[in-house]
């Protein structure tokens, strides 16, 4: 049994992983800032707590209360995010901060405070969300992916850096999941658009396409990412990547192979 800490975990991906991981056997530590979502996952022996990935004084709190319950803390699980897309002329800078602030920053917050623990105990591991858009970037999503983009490169140098303390380190990155993420995204790029603007149109209609997309019955089930997650936590050795779901391998290797400008066409075209 292993103690489990993911972030995230009011919807969705996390909501699932934590279900499936207190299945499994562990002791799971389920963290959002919306407790009331969290209650249900009490039945299978989660424990909800509150979380607000971007205020450092809660991501402290909720390290020490494991630590005072548990003694250590096994896995993180970094969940927590969100996609806010939008032309860069259009989108405040004010929300190109938060949503780093958000899916970068304080999930560096929580990492920094939860190694101290990792070290001190020779072992440990941390899985982190990311996207297939963190290989290649879609029409209207440059804040977005910019994010994880970031995160791909944290990530990397985090298990150099860790790997002598026998801690790992490990991304996963789904492709088109169907959950809530592809209708919100697509609100934030609709509401966006400055009416009249020169985006608008595009804009509009792009956010029309990803409702459509993500309304439909292409985009994987969320499960197929929570089997991936419990694979990473189960395995001997996790690997440093998991790329998984909807469109997530053929359109990274078409990004490789083909010309840029080509592969801006596809995207555009598709979106």
């Amino acid at each position: 049994m292993a103690i489990i800490l993911i972030t995230g975990a009011s919807s969705g991906i996390g909501y699932q992983t934590a279900e499936l991981l207190a299945q499994n056997g562990h002791k799971v530590y389920s963290a959002a800032r919306r407790m009331d979502k969290l209650e249900k996952l009490k039945s299978v022996g989660v424990e909800p707590i509150y979380l607000d990935i971007t205020n450092e004084a809660t991501c402290r709190k909720l390290v020490d209360t494991i630590i005072d319950n548990e003694g250590q803390i096994d896995i993180l699980i970094n969940n927590a995010g969100y996609g806010s897309y939008g032309a860069i002329e259009d989108v405040p800078l004010e929300e190109a901060k938060r949503q780093f602030e958000v899916n970068l920053f304080g999930l560096a917050a929580l990492t920094k405070l939860v190694l101290p623990h990792m070290r001190h105990q020779k072992a440990g591991r941390i899985i982190n969300i990311s996207s297939m858009g963190g290989r290649f970037t879609t029409y209207f999503g440059a804040w977005y992916h910019a994010t994880k983009y970031a995160l791909e490169a944290f990530s990397d140098a985090l298990r150099m850096e860790v790997k002598p303390f026998g801690i790992d380190v490990s991304l996963i990155e789904p492709g088109g999941i169907k959950t809530d993420w592809g209708l919100i995204a697509a609100d934030h790029l609709a509401e966006s658009a400055n009416k009249g603007g020169a985006y608008e149109e595009a804009a509009l209609k792009t956010a029309t396409g990803m409702r459509k997309q993500y309304s439909g019955n292409m985009m994987s089930d969320p499960k197929i990412i929570s089997k991936t997650i419990l694979k990473a936590v189960s395995s001997k050795r996790m690997r440093a990547r998991y790329l998984i779901g909807f469109g997530a391998k053929p359109l990274v290797f078409l990004h490789t192979i083909l010309p840029t400008r080509i592969f801006d066409w596809l995207i555009m075209r598709a979106s």
